[in-house]
């Protein structure tokens, strides 16, 4: 089940990747470069979390504008992929290219201290 799952996940990375690309960011100027980075869907698939990171600076903006395309999401899932029900989509920003660095940049200050 989980193979199915990680394929299904991929899938709809490409599906909402090519929707955000080519019909979101036309109508709404203000989004920057977004990258899909990881989607996760549920066990049963009735929904998935699609994580984004972005050059703009207000990261929950994004976010709100993203998720306000929640349905146009889904219905490209629901045309592409053949499922029973498509998931309901959650878009979040990932927190881990942050996190990653903001750890390079303690690696940096602690090499740094030792010279």
């Amino acid at each position: 089940m989980a193979k199915r799952n990680d394929r299904v996940a991929e899938e709809i990375k490409k599906v909402v990747t090519e929707v955000i690309d080519n019909e979101v960011m036309d109508k709404e100027a203000s989004l920057k470069l977004v990258t899909v980075t990881e989607v996760e869907v549920s066990e049963e698939l009735e929904y998935a979390n699609v994580y984004f990171t972005t050059l703009n600076e207000n990261k929950r903006e994004v976010e709100d504008i993203l998720n306000k395309y929640r349905g146009l999401l889904r219905s490209a899932v629901a045309k592409n992929i053949r499922l029973r029900k498509a998931p309901e989509i959650y878009v979040k920003y990932d927190q881990s290219v942050d996190y990653g660095s903001r750890i390079e940049d303690l690696l940096n200050q602690i090499k740094n201290e030792g010279k």
